[in-house]
């Protein structure tokens, strides 16, 4: 079952950290979760992003596409956005200081925590990564070859989640964030930010529940162990 209050996830962390990049989800059946949320599509190509309902692509030339209900994803986390409370941002300089002013406003750091903020971002670094093509390389050999973009003076979205510390291995510990412009003329997954002017909206989410995939490839997969330094490299 799942409600507005459920956190819904495909796949792992930990498997797309291996190269599995092949989901057998469609975003036909991800929208049946979540209207809110980030990810990747099949291949690893490029970020996703869904907000207000509409599905979206940065591939690595930068550029945003709308994701058809047929396109499948290897890895996505998804909810029904309500934005149960909301703030105004003071002017914030570093991402470092945007994960401590909402780590004072949001709550216990064993929930899920669902954000959206907009704002100006006078600075602002996002990343994309390329397709891939089999045989897959892990995704932290993946990163080292991503683009990376810096744009200066944007307006847009923020979305992302806070996850609890003990999802390690399964989704991202603490703040993941991913970016869409609002001409949707550029984002992807963020890796630094300013923002001089802005409002923030969060949802707690109590339930969380995950589909895996059924293939031979993810059964086969040795995903006893986690490697959180590769992860932290992959993600910054």
């Amino acid at each position: 079952m799942h409600s507005a209050k459920t956190l819904s996830q495909f796949s792992t962390i930990d498997a797309l950290m291996q190269g599995i990049y092949d989901g057998p989800a469609t975003f036909a059946e991800v929208r049946r979760y979540g209207d809110f949320g980030l990810g990747t599509v099949n291949h690893l190509d490029g970020e996703m992003l869904a907000l207000d309902g509409d599905f979206y692509q940065i591939t690595s030339d930068g550029k945003v596409h709308l994701i058809t209900d047929s396109e499948k994803t290897s890895f996505a986390t998804v909810s029904f956005f309500t934005g149960e409370q909301a703030a105004s941002l003071p002017k914030i300089t570093s991402l470092r200081q945007l994960q401590g002013w909402l780590d004072r406003h949001l709550g216990s750091r064993n929930f899920f925590w669902a954000i959206r903020i907009h704002g100006m971002f006078p600075v602002l670094k996002v990343r994309s990564i390329s397709r891939q093509h089999p045989p897959f390389s892990p995704l932290a050999e993946v990163a080292k070859s991503e683009a990376v973009f810096e744009c200066n003076n944007v307006a847009g979205t923020l979305i992302g989640f806070r996850c609890p510390p003990y999802i390690k291995g399964i989704n991202v510990p603490g703040y993941h964030f991913h970016f869409l412009s609002d001409d949707k003329g550029m984002g992807g997954h963020v890796l630094g930010l300013r923002i001089t002017t802005g409002h923030a909206l969060w949802d707690c989410h109590r339930t969380f529940q995950m589909m895996l995939p059924d293939d031979p490839i993810f059964r086969r997969a040795d995903l006893s162990q986690h490697d959180a330094e590769a992860l932290r490299k992959a993600e910054q």
